[in-house]
């Protein structure tokens, strides 16, 4: 998984996303999901280290099957939470 930190207001965002996703988009009727690489491009890290810097973080973005997949398992998230935009599976986790 890539993972990408950022900073906004005082909050921290912290965005999970599979690689082969990034830098694409996706439509669906009136929804649309932009995996920029600004947003997304980050570091690959392990599953111990994302979920570490998912528990220090105010919010988490979430994009790509196994991102997803890490975040039930992990109980970041709930399946309700989920939103499939062409297949695409994301989810948006407010934590703080």
């Amino acid at each position: 998984m890539i993972v990408k930190m950022h900073k906004a207001e005082g909050r921290k965002i912290t965005s999970i996303c599979d690689e082969d996703v990034i830098g694409k988009k996706f439509e669906d009727g009136f929804l649309q999901l932009d995996v920029s690489e600004f947003f997304y491009k980050g570091e690959n890290l392990s599953e111990e280290e994302t979920l570490k810097a998912a528990r220090n973080t105010d919010s988490l973005n979430i994009v790509g099957k196994n991102s997803i997949e890490f975040a039930l398992k992990n109980k970041l998230i709930c399946e309700e939470n989920i939103v499939r935009i062409k297949k695409i599976p994301h989810a948006i986790a407010i934590l703080k």
